[in-house]
């Protein structure tokens, strides 16, 4: 409680130094705030122009072109577009059209121009999506009108115009790149087919060269297999032949006219082949496919059975000792003879097979650098010839889209709110401006006194002496001119209220002004 009571004292003492200060008071506020207000009072009014602009995104086009078209994001365009408006070269469109350039008359006065219209112009998004608001404050009500209406004209035109530039742009470019990619597509095409020729007989068309060599490996096992069965079965052949004992049932026998009638394994297929082709000349031509190729077949069936009829002749001896054979005897030699011609063309096959893998093993150190060759060009082909579709197909997009945006207008600009030329200025903020000057004046006047009463203070209760100097204060002695003083102290008090009534006064003067929207520096100069 006593702390209080002492902090309240302590301020007590502080407001009674300040209030003994008082004319510092007066100075001050005499000093500034006549000055303030009259600077104030003479500042131009400012009009301020306003335009309010809704940007429709919705397109019916936009669902059905989806998956077809390169879709942008109208979003994202009029973001950019409200980012780029301000930009120099707008600018000093804005500055053009509106005449303001002509105010100007060298570089440097040009430049300032450009730079304070920049920073004048404000382009504003309501909370609204897609309602912009574009405004801007001049002293001429007619020109910030102008500049509004320009700076509209600009964001409208210019995203129109922004987009046909941007379709081009890309266009050409996408052609550009086409144009170099099928070039380098043929490049690798004509590289892969010199290299395939080259080492066509280490890396076929499909599979690797292991993978050839183990085929042809594979190839060569069954075909040596074979020609054992083969043996085997001739072997077995033989045997029966030998052997004695065989009975008659197919092979040569006695026709009507004591003639030997050979017969094979050909003969029931020429028959029926022949019935057939007798069925199709009652349908169609002998120039008809089906007819020529069952005369081709049946052609192919005579010509073997007389080459296995001639190998049984060759086999038999003369006709005498064939005449001798069982015709079961007969049928064996011609298997036998069949057989073994088998066994003769495997036996190529098998020697052709042998010179093969022989020559792939002699080229078999050149297989790792051939196959990572052949690797490296089919991957830079088939990047090339992907890059190249996939060109080919952007490039069908774009044209799609240039077409759609044409017939189509994806950003459409309504205006809500049209610049006008105020009639009232908004600007500068003289009941702002008037208050803060007249808080200014007192404050400064309020501070100085306070700093001059701690530079040299004035005592006016016995404690502060006692605090000062330690020693008790016994008594006071009053002064002998008291009144005096009193009417002193009562003239200064007047004339501070009256000083300080008059320049609030002056500010309620100036506030009722501007609040009836009078000039008065323009009725009283």
């Amino acid at each position: 409680m006593q702390e209080l009571q002492q902090t309240i004292e302590m301020i007590l003492d502080y407001i009674r130094g300040i209030w003994l200060k008082k004319r510092y008071i007066m100075l001050c506020s005499w000093l500034i705030c006549p000055v303030g207000f009259g600077y104030i009072a003479m500042m131009p009014d400012v009009y301020k122009s306003e335009a309010v602009v809704f940007v429709d995104t919705r397109s019916m086009l936009q669902p059905l072109l989806s998956g077809l078209a390169i879709q942008t994001n109208p979003q994202q365009e009029i973001a950019m577009m409200a980012q780029t408006l301000l930009s120099r070269s707008n600018v000093e469109i804005i500055a053009r059209e509106s005449d303001l350039d002509i105010t100007v008359n060298n570089a440097d006065a040009y430049s300032r121009l450009i730079t304070n219209l920049s920073n004048s112009i404000k382009l504003n998004r309501t909370g609204r999506n897609n309602i912009y608001t574009i405004s801007y404050s001049n002293k001429d009500p007619e020109l910030a009108k102008r500049v509004v209406q320009e700076t509209l004209d600009l964001f409208v035109e210019g995203s129109l115009g922004n987009n046909r530039r941007d379709t081009d742009t890309a266009s050409r470019f996408l052609e550009e790149q086409i144009a170099e990619y099928e070039t380098r597509l043929i490049e690798a095409e004509q590289r892969l087919a010199d290299f395939q020729r080259r080492y066509n007989d280490i890396l076929p068309v499909q599979g690797s060269f292991y993978s050839n060599l183990q085929g042809v490996t594979r190839e060569l096992e069954a075909t040596k297999l074979q020609i054992r069965e083969l043996e085997q079965q001739v072997t077995s052949l033989k045997g029966q032949l030998s052997s004695g004992k065989l009975s008659d049932g197919f092979g040569v026998r006695q026709g009507s006219s004591d003639a030997p009638v050979i017969t094979t394994r050909y003969d029931e297929r020429i028959k029926t082949l022949e019935e057939q082709i007798d069925q199709l000349r009652l349908r169609f031509t002998d120039k008809h496919p089906d007819v020529i190729e069952a005369q081709s077949l049946l052609a192919s069936l005579e010509k073997s059975r007389q080459e296995e009829i001639q190998a049984f002749f060759s086999e038999a001896g003369d006709e005498e000792d064939t005449a001798n054979l069982s015709p079961l005897a007969t049928e064996i030699k011609l298997e036998i003879s069949r057989v073994e011609g088998q066994i003769a063309s495997l036996k190529v096959r098998e020697t052709d097979y042998n010179a093969k893998i022989q020559e792939l093993k002699n080229k078999i150190d050149l297989v790792p650098q051939i196959e990572a060759e052949s690797t490296a060009l089919n991957r830079d082909y088939g990047i090339t010839k992907q890059k190249y579709e996939e060109l080919l197909q952007r490039k069908e997009a774009a044209e799609l889209s240039r077409r759609a945006d044409v017939s189509s207008e994806e950003l459409q600009f309504r205006t809500i709110e049209p610049p006008l030329v105020p009639d009232q200025p908004t600007g500068p903020k003289r009941l702002m401006f008037y208050t803060g000057i007249l808080i200014m004046g007192f404050g400064v006047g309020i501070g100085l006194a306070f700093l001059i009463s701690q530079l040299r203070p004035v005592l006016v209760r016995g404690s502060q002496l006692t605090k000062l100097t330690s020693f008790p204060v016994l008594g006071a002695v009053t002064h002998l001119n008291l009144k005096q003083i009193q009417r002193k102290n009562r003239f200064r008090v007047f004339v501070f209220i009256l000083s300080s009534g008059a320049i609030v006064s002056m500010y309620a003067v100036l506030v009722a002004a501007e609040i009836a929207h009078v000039n008065l520096v323009e009725r009283f100069l």
